[in-house]
């Protein structure tokens, strides 16, 4: 058996499968995001990753485990010192936007242009470049203190093994630290020469085994392999077999990811370009604020469960009876790369109730996964094949409207376990187990031609909506 253990944003997940494909176990810990002030978004390393960790292998842990496989949120960044010890909360990927005037001067210091050539990807929230300066600007005591620093699933590998290693894919997100054309750290840009960089391997890579010490606090079995692992979307696209140019993954989560893989590398200012969990591979990604975050939001301010919000959506209808929302509660990630963006509800009348609400939401994440899904076009992408993962395919709806506004199918796979099926993948992968066959197609999502002239209406005021109030929200924030 493999065990794959994925650290998220609200939850961490573990599950134990089979040499065959068969999930034996589950086992789930919700965490609390802590928001120490406007745009901060931090994780208690000790109480969320290891305890989580901790607490799922305890649960899951018997004999007969072969390897270990590991993924978390990320590009995120946690200051060590040179044992692995936490100076600080690990300041989170691209929802996190304190770094704003570190991105402008790093950009300005080595080039836009530079940069994308390199990287594969601008300078954004997502980028950790400027969170490491901001560190040094902002928290120089914890910063003279510094010596390593870890992503969520590489502090657990290093906390399981001792080793000091990072995946290609997560070095890949590092930016403006990695180059995606060598496949290396950036020497010649002196960026925080300070610090170690970690040693680099594939997502797939055994990086160490469990020692005597982990194994004694998890219930593991000590010398079994630990894979490198990489960050939870790229996770959760191999598990469900987004491998191949032109497969995209969308998932719903609480906010919304997507991955294409391509043949060859590419970058765009609108995306992120990366390498990929596998040697020779490269993908485009896009990633919105928020997503189901939004969904939760209006569950708790109403009172309502999802399944009554989900039906009163339905009975809305399209277009939720002239209701257009714009999904930047948290700024925006990719296409705009704008994180004073607001979230916007235009169209409100007394006639409006909560289901109204909901399926404006639901609509704008569609038209959001749209917009993105341009972007990759555009920078070379082609979209061919969707795969609809994430606790958002339940119910149906949701992915029903996505289909409707993009007007194509959505392949949905039998196991939506997440990031954590994939970590396990990696884990049977690394000792010679082939996974085909692990997780084949359960239904598929068909497009309802009737909706695409609505859909194309609101969707051109969807994009004119950013545009015509950016202006206002921006003196807001």
């Amino acid at each position: 058996m493999f065990l794959g253990v994925d650290i998220g944003t609200s939850s961490s997940k573990g599950v134990l499968v089979a040499a065959d494909g068969t999930v034996v176990a589950t086992a789930v810990r919700e965490h609390r995001t802590a928001t120490p002030r406007p745009g901060w978004f931090e994780h208690d390393a000790e109480e969320v990753w290891w305890a989580d960790f901790a607490a799922i292998a305890g649960e899951l842990a018997r004999p007969g485990i072969e390897a270990v496989g590991l993924s978390g949120i990320g590009p995120c960044v946690l200051p060590c010192t040179e044992d692995g010890t936490p100076l600080r909360p690990a300041i989170l990927y691209g929802v996190d936007t304190r770094a704003t005037a570190e991105i402008a001067a790093q950009t300005a210091r080595y080039g836009e242009a530079a940069i994308l050539d390199r990287c594969g990807s601008p300078l954004t929230s997502q980028a950790v470049g400027p969170k490491l300066e901001w560190l040094r600007v902002h928290e120089p005591s914890v910063w003279a203190r510094t010596r390593r620093t870890f992503m969520a699933h590489s502090w657990l590998a290093y906390r399981l093994t001792g080793d000091y290693v990072l995946d290609h894919h997560a070095a890949s997100q590092c930016t403006p630290l990695y180059d995606t054309r060598a496949h290396e750290w950036i020497t010649d840009w002196e960026i925080v020469p300070e610090l170690e960089r970690p040693a680099l391997a594939w997502s797939g890579d055994v990086v160490g085994t469990v020692t005597s010490g982990a194994a004694a606090l998890t219930g593991l079995p000590a010398g079994i392999p630990v894979v490198a692992g990489t960050i939870d979307a790229w996770a959760e696209a191999l598990s469900v077999g987004v491998s191949s140019p032109g497969d995209v993954m969308l998932m719903y989560g609480t906010t919304m990811f997507l991955v294409e893989v391509l043949a060859s590398r590419a970058a765009s200012p609108q995306l992120w370009g990366t390498v990929g969990v596998a040697p020779g591979t490269y993908n485009l990604a896009a990633g919105m604020a928020t997503s189901g975050a939004i969904t939760a939001w209006l569950r708790d301010l109403t009172g309502a469960s999802f399944s009554d919000l989900t039906a009163e959506a339905s009975a809305a209808g399209r277009g939720a009876e002239g209701l257009l929302m714009l999904p930047y509660f948290a700024g925006e990630r990719t296409p705009l790369f704008d994180p004073d963006a607001r979230g916007t509800i235009a169209g409100l009348t007394l006639r409006h109730g909560r289901g109204h609400l909901y399926r404006a939401a639901l609509e704008a994440t569609a038209f959001g996964v749209r917009h993105n899904l341009e972007a990759m076009r555009e920078a070379g992408g082609s979209a061919k094949r969707l795969v609809a993962v994430g606790g958002g395919t339940q119910g149906g709806l949701w992915t029903r409207i996505v289909s409707d506004v993009l007007q194509q199918p959505q392949v949905v796979p039998a196991h939506t376990v997440g990031a954590a099926f994939g970590d396990a993948m990696l884990a049977a992968q690394a000792v010679g187990v082939s996974c085909e066959g692990w997780n084949p197609v359960a239904s598929v999502v068909e497009p309802d031609p009737a909706a695409a002239a609505d859909y194309d209406r609101l969707y051109a005021l969807y994009r004119d909506l950013y545009h015509s109030t950016s202006h206002i929200t921006h003196a807001l924030a």
